[in-house]
């Protein structure tokens, strides 16, 4: 008996100092690992890094960046099946353990004993939270002391609810998917919500291993995972016998989807990021930005069709480079048809090209191999077009039959057509850009910067310098406007020689139909868009003071030449910018600027706002007409800064654009533009049906760039084409036939749902009848008059003696009357 006593007390004692001995390490190490111990406050206001995403006016996703795809949801919004799958995976007990759980720690402590490693962790949720909140992955004791007295502290300090919410978001799941909304887009391109059980489950699989029970790289283990989740599921009744059979019955349905972009517009997307780095450095990426932009996502579709269909026009008029290849024919069919499907699932498609193998030729007709064994066919009315192009400027004879442009084995490129059926097609070498923004406020509307991004991600609307050519003709004649002629100034249209020993030779400027019209009225001269008008006219009112008043206006002085080439447009900008300076005559004469960015949310906080200097007609102030006219000092800003807080600065405040020119010189040469599309080299316009339309067509020398600009008050629109090496186009390649038709494919779905509108009079305009010979008064009863638009002050006040003023039939420059 006493030896049993004495035993009994060795043990109390003996298990009373293993106690104490536990608890001072277990105090000791507390001391020790606690000071580096992070605030677990901290949770409160964590950051998920989620990517950043670009959407349209309207909200449509244009683009997503970021390595890490999340989508953060609240705890309330998750499915009550889904909580519960993912605590019979991980964590059965969560809402009953004080954030450790004692049983799953000897677990893990047993094999850290027997095998000297740790195989499997015992984390409860909470744990798992600590783990990839503030510790790293590494399986070694100290880290999982640490998750022990984090996961102890987060649950003194968030309720059950909040710390599962952060589980649910933070969680890597596999293929950049972290968070369970990320996942299920991921996985099955829906919503959280949208799933069912067995999916649900298999979701709920992912956290233990993303890779090794990955649906998408191994099918067979993720089924097991899921089952086996289901089974625990019903094991602790969380769903009844029915719902467990009918979701173990389940077959795989995932896939991976990425993003799901929902308007085409990689130029613009790519601007908003250089944008987004530029002001929000490296967080870019990882804080959650929504980026709206000022894009319409109906003009931005259009305007992507426009220039497709305006290329492939291009590309047809010169005539059929012929197949990429010929794969030739096997004495094997099977191995021929191999050949052909391998060959087509290599080739990736290019923009609205898809490849194609001629698999046989009828006589006016052709069948056609594409993409998962899909056959198809080309009818003569899409083959027809085909001629060998032999250069830019010569092609060979129309084709009469279909073997005289393919055969069999031919790999080749095809599109679909708004029809349905396929038309033979190839790259175009030609390129071209598209900007089209409100010149109200300099909003871009639609952008494109070529014929596809994924083959060039060069943006030749904000990147590629070109020559305008006639493009710009029309600053001219508003600084030969705000000098005092009016529209009805009479310019000799006749040779001129350039005499300049600097050069090599002598400059005989020409009209591009080698003739001269003789005494011009300054509107005709610019609908007509007559070279030889637009150098007599630089040169009378000065080229220095010219670029004086142009530079005011906005446009780059450094693109700007100080000699009289100036005239025909030898200025080298970038599309944008030539847009950007067409808004000022669109808008009535005031300096804005162009902007992408609307605002940018961060967890449905606003954190920047654009506040774009913006026409105010009301607000300007205007002296007498005779005396000119007085700009208020306004800002040139066109957003609103964001605070080091990032604390939204107020844009209730308007900012209002500065008037830049007299309103009047303004309103005359709108009203010639709008002639150019009435009477001149942009009449193919007229098939808008509208009488608001103004602009301007532009070649340069050699076809190397082809141009149409124009605009009514609500929206402005330039189309540029050209080859990227600066070669020329073609000699039949202009303007009026290579830029307009895609700008006018543009607008009018721009200009739909618009009324007429045209800038309002201002007050200093008075119209006057003319002898359109002379530009003076015409006489009472002359049947040739017409009514011009004149400023107050410059209103002929002579009747018309019949003929013209004399004019010399041609002149000789020295460089002396350059300046």
């Amino acid at each position: 008996m006493y030896r049993s006593v004495k035993f009994l007390k060795f043990l109390l004692w003996s298990g009373l100092a293993a106690a104490s001995g536990i608890t001072l390490i277990a105090a000791s190490a507390y001391l020790y690992l606690s000071p580096s111990l992070p605030s677990v406050e901290t949770l409160r206001d964590t950051h998920l890094q989620t990517p950043l995403r670009v959407f349209s006016k309207d909200e449509k996703l244009i683009a997503e960046f970021g390595e890490k795809r999340r989508t953060p949801i609240h705890f309330d919004n998750a499915p009550g099946l889904l909580i519960k799958a993912f605590m019979a995976a991980e964590d059965d007990r969560f809402y009953h353990h004080p954030g450790v759980d004692i049983m799953g720690l000897m677990r893990a402590a047993l094999q850290l004993a027997s095998t000297g490693r740790i195989q499997s962790g015992g984390s409860t949720i909470t744990m798992q939270v600590a783990k990839n909140f503030f510790l790293s992955h590494e399986r070694v004791f100290s880290r999982k002391f640490n998750e022990i007295l984090l996961a102890l502290q987060i649950e003194q300090e968030l309720t059950k609810d909040e710390i599962f919410e952060l589980y649910l978001n933070k969680i890597y799941l596999g293929n950049r998917a972290y968070g369970v909304e990320a996942a299920a887009q991921v996985y099955y391109g829906k919503s959280i919500n949208e799933l069912n059980l067995a999916q649900w489950a298999m979701i709920a699989g992912l956290p233990k291993a993303p890779s090794r029970y990955n649906p998408i790289n191994d099918p067979k283990r993720a089924l097991i995972r899921r089952d086996w989740i289901l089974g625990r599921m019903y094991d602790l009744g969380y769903i009844n016998q029915a719902d467990y059979k009918e979701a173990v019955h389940a077959p795989i349905t995932a896939s991976y989807h990425g993003p799901q972009i929902e308007m085409q517009a990689p130029y613009i997307a790519e601007m908003v990021r250089q944008e987004m780095i530029e002001r929000f450095g490296p967080e870019t990426y990882t804080e959650g930005f929504k980026v709206y932009t000022t894009v319409d996502s109906v003009l931005q579709t259009a305007a992507n069709d426009a220039i497709a269909q305006g290329l492939f026009e291009y590309t047809e008029r010169h005539g059929y480079r012929g197949p990429v290849t010929n794969l030739g024919e096997d004495e094997k069919e099977e191995e021929t048809t191999t050949l052909w499907t391998k060959t087509l699932e290599e080739t990736d498609s290019t923009g609205t090209l898809e490849p194609a193998v001629v698999t046989a030729v009828e006589e006016q007709s052709v069948t056609i191999l594409m993409k998962e064994d899909q056959i198809s066919h080309i009818d003569w009315d899409n083959l027809k077009w085909a001629k060998p192009y032999i250069n830019v400027n010569a092609f060979g004879y129309n084709p009469e039959q279909a073997s005289d442009i393919l055969k069999p084995g031919d790999l080749i490129w095809v599109r679909k057509m708004p029809d349905g059926r396929f038309r033979l097609s190839q790259e175009p070498l030609a390129q071209s850009s598209l900007v089209s923004m409100n010149p109200e406020n300099g909003a871009i509307l639609a952008l494109v910067g070529g014929f596809n991004f994924y083959d060039s991600m060069y943006n030749r609307a904000t990147q590629s310098i070109r020559q305008a050519g006639s493009a710009f003709k029309p600053f001219i004649y508003l600084a030969a406007l705000n000098d005092g002629m009016s529209a009805a100034t009479i310019i000799n249209d006749a040779p001129i020689v350039f005499a300049d020993e600097g050069l090599e030779g002598i400059w005989r400027p020409n009209n591009d139909n080698m003739k001269f019209n003789g005494p011009t009225r300054l509107r005709e001269g610019l609908y007509r868009s007559r070279n030889l008008v637009s150098i007599r006219v630089l040169r009378e009112i000065g080229i220095n003071p010219t670029v004086d008043f142009l530079t005011k206006l906005g446009l780059p002085e450094d693109t700007l030449a100080r000699n009289l080439s100036l005239a025909l447009g030898n200025v080298s900008m970038t599309p944008l910018e030539l847009t950007t300076g067409y808004a000022t005559i669109a808008n009535g004469g005031y300096k804005v600027m162009p902007y992408l960015i609307q605002r940018v949310d961060v967890m449905d906080d606003i954190v920047y706002e654009a506040n774009p200097a913006t026409v105010c007609r009301d607000c300007r102030k205007e002296k007498a007409p005779e005396e000119g006219f007085v700009s208020e000092q306004v800002s040139e800003t066109s957003s609103v800064p964001l605070a080091e807080d990032k604390a939204l600065v107020s844009a209730d405040i308007l900012n209002k654009a500065e008037p830049v020119m007299d309103s009047r010189v303004n309103y005359i040469l709108n009203d010639m533009m709008r002639d150019v599309i009435q009477k001149g080299t942009g009449k193919r316009a007229r098939a808008l049906e509208r009488h608001d339309i103004g602009g301007k067509t532009g070649t340069t020398n050699d076809s190397k760039d082809a141009w149409f600009i124009g605009f009514n008050p609500d929206v402005l629109t330039s189309v540029w084409i050209g080859m990227d090496d600066n070669t020329t186009l073609g000699r039949w390649e202009f303007g009026a036939n290579a830029a307009l038709p895609i700008w006018l494919s543009y607008m009018k779905t721009a200009l739909a749902d618009l009324p007429e509108r045209h800038l309002p009079q201002p007050t200093g305009i008075e119209t006057a009848r003319i002898d359109p010979k002379t530009g003076q008064l015409a006489t009472q009863g002359d049947p040739e008059a017409i009514f011009e638009l004149f400023r107050k002050e410059n209103t002929p006040k002579s009747v018309s003696e019949g003929t013209p003023p004399s004019l010399e039939e041609s002149d000789s420059l020295k460089p002396e009357d350059l300046f």
